[in-house]
């Protein structure tokens, strides 16, 4: 069995892409040495709507993948060929499924109730939901809506800053572990999603609720009409 972050990111910052360019070697090999601290054996480096190959110099192995802004919310692309880029909110979640697949990719509801209206589709054949790092308190909607699908779930930080990688992860059931074998094992069900309680994390996670409730990013836990959101291209 790996422990296997499926959701992580090279920069800290969106937008100015040539910038973001020169800086994710840099980001990549800092993600990877912090995933290294944490006893992780893999890392999907899931960049917003580009992905680029790296291979830092550590223990810890890295995963393609990239984070697809659709017009409905965002979907990981975890596998061996994932699109190199995607322009934001130019496809329906359906369609960026069918990119994944296409590609031999699985394809996952990232953050299901936070700023997404991805989760309400139930025509479009996902392979897993995520328990994001940022949000665990929204896990047992996950687990419902992820039981009501049955599809199985797996945890990813979200991380855009190097210590905060591993604070949600996945336990992933393979011989070797290897871009082909996590889709395989996704698709199986042979997966499961663990959220970091150390008090560093817990910490952490404190500072992120406070930063979101003043970004107004509604929490499923607490308020009446969980999830609901503005997803990307339609504030």
């Amino acid at each position: 069995m790996y422990a296997v972050d499926l959701h992580a990111h090279t920069r800290f910052f969106h937008g100015r892409r040539s910038l973001g360019d020169r800086f994710d070697p840099l980001g990549a090999r800092l993600l990877m040495r912090a995933a290294d601290r944490r006893g992780l054996e893999g890392v999907a480096t899931t960049n917003h709507d580009y992905y680029t190959p790296f291979d830092p110099p550590a223990s810890a192995e890295t995963l393609p993948g990239i984070e697809i802004t659709t017009d409905r919310g965002h979907v990981l692309v975890v596998g061996p060929d994932p699109p190199s880029e995607t322009e934001p909110g130019a496809l329906s979640p359906g369609k960026a499924v069918e990119l994944a697949h296409e590609r031999d990719c699985a394809a996952i509801v990232a953050h299901p109730f936070r700023n997404s209206t991805v989760r309400e589709l139930e025509d479009v054949p996902f392979d897993a939901i995520e328990v994001n790092g940022k949000h665990p308190r929204s896990r047992p909607l996950v687990e419902e809506l992820a039981a009501e699908r049955d599809l199985p779930l797996v945890g990813g930080s979200d991380a855009h800053y190097p210590f905060e990688v591993g604070r949600a992860y996945t336990v992933v059931e393979a011989d070797r572990l290897t871009p082909e074998s996590v889709v395989d094992a996704i698709r199986d069900g042979n997966v499961s999603a663990r959220i970091s309680r150390s008090g560093f994390d817990r910490l952490l996670r404190r500072g992120y609720r406070a930063i979101h409730n003043r970004k107004r990013v509604i929490d499923a836990i607490e308020r009446p009409t969980p999830g609901v959101g503005t997803p990307p291209g339609e504030d």
